[in-house]
């Protein structure tokens, strides 16, 4: 048998995490902008305390912002990935100290990081698996795509070779 911790008590998910957000969310925005007056902290928190609980009377509105946060938590963490990866190809190092990359390089890295962040989302959304499994999950994949990659790595050395020779 599952044991159910506190936190995953249907009065805490359905209750007091949405009241305590909305109440919180109501109560920054009117400090923020002084709709009820200058120094008004406690009619600011009545206000909100009210509008929270109203909130959780309504089963509707709760579902909606329940489901928009777990988007925004998978949104957060999957910017939080991209924008890792992009700084370890952006960045410049001082002179003389670490690895800088070239111009060149740095769009390629940056085209394969978005691209793999696209389809990294995807996967893990669960989203158009069919396109997934035809190109990758059938018998003739695994030779098409080594093949296709040891292509693309001669194409590489081909162009940097005539490149190098274009420029003596």
């Amino acid at each position: 048998m599952v044991n159910e911790t506190i936190f995953q008590h249907w009065i805490v998910t359905q209750f007091i995490l949405p009241f305590t957000l909305m109440t919180a969310i109501v109560y920054g925005v009117l400090e923020k902008l002084k709709l009820l007056g200058e120094d008004k902290h406690q009619l600011n928190a009545i206000v909100a305390f009210v509008i929270g609980l109203i909130f959780v009377g309504a089963v509707f509105p709760k579902l909606i912002v329940g489901n928009l946060i777990l988007f925004l938590t998978v949104a957060l963490i999957v910017l939080f990935v991209i924008l890792l990866l992009w700084g370890f190809v952006s960045t410049k190092a001082d002179k003389g100290k670490g690895f800088e990359l070239e111009s060149w390089m740095k769009y390629i890295l940056l085209g394969t990081i978005s691209v793999a962040a696209i389809f990294a989302v995807l996967w893990a959304a669960g989203v158009d698996s069919t396109v997934i499994d035809l190109l990758f999950n059938q018998g003739w994949s695994n030779t098409f795509w080594t093949n296709f990659f040891f292509v693309i790595v001669i194409a590489g050395v081909l162009a940097l070779f005539l490149k190098m020779k274009d420029n003596e």
